[in-house]
């Protein structure tokens, strides 16, 4: 497993647990669809960890099955969900309050 250097904002905030990780990587990558091997490297999250909360995230439709390829199916986020609608917009809101704060600290340090 790769070590992830800087935490996001979305992990600041709510915290650092498997199944938010696997969410805030996905968030970022919305559009795309991955294999649960991908998902789980991607994330930093074992695999074995993500088989324990998968099938839960597929069957409370978060996350919907896009294709098979060989012998893996490849999930996304669903953004069709009401969840995760509201997420990916709390996503974007945590983003655009930090770069405002960062926007104010440096114009505070040029008048300084």
């Amino acid at each position: 497993m790769k070590i992830k250097e800087n935490k996001s904002l979305f992990l600041k905030q709510f915290g650092d647990t498997p199944q938010l990780r696997v969410l805030d990587f996905l968030i970022d990558n919305y559009m795309f669809d991955f294999p649960m091997t991908e998902i789980a490297r991607e994330s930093n999250v074992s695999y074995n960890s993500l088989k324990i909360f998968f099938p839960e995230f597929v069957k409370s439709k978060v996350l919907v099955k896009t294709r098979k390829i060989g012998k893996s199916d490849y999930y996304k986020l669903n953004i069709e969900n009401s969840f995760i609608k509201n997420l990916i917009k709390l996503d974007w809101i945590l983003v655009k309050e930090n770069s405002l704060v960062e926007e104010r600290k440096e114009l505070i340090q040029s008048i300084s």
